[in-house]
């Protein structure tokens, strides 16, 4: 059984805010545990913050 857009957001904001499922549907469990996983490998992915001042030059305007 498809799970209802509904139930998929209130998965969606109990993954986002640390909470428990508190259920024991396999469809409901695997996709709150994929939005966990998910959020975990973004905190481990550095963020690069500020400008590149390396920028390519495309054509050679502004010399």
């Amino acid at each position: 059984m498809a799970l209802s857009s509904y139930r998929i957001h209130r998965i969606y904001l109990a993954a986002t805010m640390g909470y428990g499922l508190g259920s024991n549907n396999p469809e409901e469990l695997a996709l709150y545990n994929k939005i966990r996983k998910e959020m975990d490998d973004m905190k481990k992915d550095d963020v690069k913050k500020g400008i590149p001042l390396n920028w390519d030059n495309p054509g050679g305007m502004y010399k």
